[in-house]
């Protein structure tokens, strides 16, 4: 299993990025996923998920500003920030979680940085 995250960069407060998770070696479409961000000297936090059948969940912090979306013809999952905020600094990372029938079988992405700052 593969997710390449990518899109992340420097932007300034109130501006806007769209990560992108490139994900091969699973059957995407029974899958769910996450994107997850750790900030120097913080614990990993989730972000947001999103099921297999598009339901969505968010972290207080982001809800009304980030918005995560799948795309199973591409085999991709997208977190579109907006109104970006200092606070939201930190290395994004996506993950994927698929119930075999016995475990969650959890699979990470590399980081990718967000920077906001002016």
């Amino acid at each position: 299993v593969q997710l390449q995250a990518s899109g992340g960069g420097l932007v300034q407060p109130g501006g806007s990025l769209r990560l992108s998770c490139a994900v091969s070696g699973i059957d995407f479409t029974a899958t769910a996923f996450g994107w997850y961000r750790q900030a120097p000297g913080n614990e990993r936090e989730m972000v947001a998920t999103i099921t297999t059948g598009r339901n969505t969940n968010y972290a207080d912090s982001v809800k009304a500003r980030f918005t995560i979306s799948r795309d199973n013809a591409r085999n991709m999952v997208y977190l579109q920030m907006n109104m970006l905020k200092p606070e939201d600094t930190a290395v994004y990372l996506c993950n994927s979680a698929r119930w075999d029938g016995g475990s969650w079988q959890i699979n990470w992405g590399q980081g990718t940085l967000v920077t906001v700052s002016s």
